[in-house]
């Protein structure tokens, strides 16, 4: 189809958005596939031809702008929380928006206090890229990594553009928009560009959206300042084992009271081989024991598990391995995700909440 051979809208037709239906973008394919055929970059280019012929809907509309709306529903996260706490609006939003009413949305949380835009001491600089996920309904996790980097004698910054933060684009590229995928690229990379030729990092805690900047980026902005971004970017447990690894810098963690931690990765980590670093790296934590949960795809993926059409697969999928590990783990145990979709379908489906790997740490610091 892409190649033109089953005729002129063969990639935009039905038949292909059905085909293409059910691909969670979960990237396996890169590893597991012989020939490492990128599903996740062909459904991409899918959405994108169907977005040009038929436009988009009021839903991915939503999805895509995310980064654009976010800071000013921040002021009052009170009104976007009311659709799950008055009763038949998840009715009435499913039907004019196609969002699950059977699945809640994530609580909007208070306003992101950032950190300075450029180094303020003598102290080496960090960028931790507050993605717009965390920053939005999480706030807790990059308050969290900051201060598991300033332990560890980092000054964490945060340049910004003009009137928003830095984008990695996701949410356009979930949506099919690739040329405003594109834009949010180059606005990112013109952003941080000036520190990366520093020698400055970019950290992240969301893996879908640090590890766009590694993959999705030098396609879409092929180039020499795209490849420097993708080699100088890192999740944040990369960061912290590979700094510890070199003895760069230390880590002072008390023992844990937590009987054992286990670890649902998230597909994109799993896909990049990113899993051993938050394994060793909680490893180093006292008394803990450390488990990963032998899981496929959580089944949230993105806006995938809150579409109405969708809903059904996405808890089927979470069935296959990830809630059952979950249930039948020892009673006090305690779960690291460090995927946003993941940590909300766990606590949508079970009695348990996931913690990102920055927060866990962040309570094993030792104080002074």
């Amino acid at each position: 189809a892409l190649s033109g051979q089953l005729g002129h809208n063969a990639v935009t037709s039905e038949e292909m958005m059905e085909t293409m239906k059910l691909c969670v973008g979960c990237k396996a394919c890169q590893n597991e596939c012989p020939t490492s055929v990128d599903m996740a970059k062909m459904k991409t280019e899918v959405l994108y031809q169907r977005s040009k012929r038929f436009g988009i809907g009021l839903r991915e509309r939503l999805i895509a702008y995310l980064p654009y709306y976010s800071s000013w529903i921040k002021r009052v996260p009170w009104l976007a929380n009311l659709r799950d706490q008055i009763p038949g609006l998840p009715w009435l939003t499913e039907i004019a928006i196609g969002l699950s009413k059977d699945r809640p949305l994530p609580v909007w949380d208070k306003a992101y206090k950032e950190p300075a835009t450029e180094p303020q001491t003598n102290k080496p600089p960090v960028i931790l890229f507050g993605d717009t996920f965390n920053r939005s309904f999480e706030t807790k996790n990059l308050y969290a990594a900051r201060q598991v980097l300033e332990s560890m004698g980092f000054e964490v910054i945060e340049p910004k553009p003009e009137n928003r933060p830095a984008c990695c684009g996701r949410t356009f590229l979930a949506a099919g928009l690739v040329d405003q995928a594109k834009k949010e690229a180059a606005r990112f990379v013109s952003t941080v560009m000036p520190w990366i030729r520093r020698g400055v990092p970019v950290v992240g805690l969301e893996p879908s959206c640090l590890l766009t900047l590694r993959d999705e980026f030098r396609v879409l902005l092929p180039g020499e300042d795209a490849k420097l971004l993708a080699d100088n970017a890192f999740l944040f447990e990369e960061f912290i084992e590979s700094e510890l690894i070199a003895e760069n810098v230390s880590l002072n963690l008390i023992e844990s009271q937590c009987a054992e931690v286990l670890v649902h990765g998230h597909c994109h980590q799993k896909a990049a081989r990113a899993m051993g670093s938050v394994e060793s790296l909680l490893k180093r934590i006292p008394g803990l024991k450390v488990s990963i949960i032998e899981s496929s795809c959580c089944g949230m993926a993105g806006h995938f598990g809150y579409q109405k059409e969708t809903l059904e697969e996405s808890l089927a999928m979470a069935e296959i391995s990830l809630l059952p590990a979950i249930r039948k783990a020892n009673p006090k145990a305690r779960f690291v995700a460090d995927g946003t979709s993941c940590r909300h379908q766990i606590a949508d489906n079970s009695s348990h909440n996931a913690e990102h790997v920055a927060v866990f740490l962040a309570e094993h610091l030792k104080r002074d």
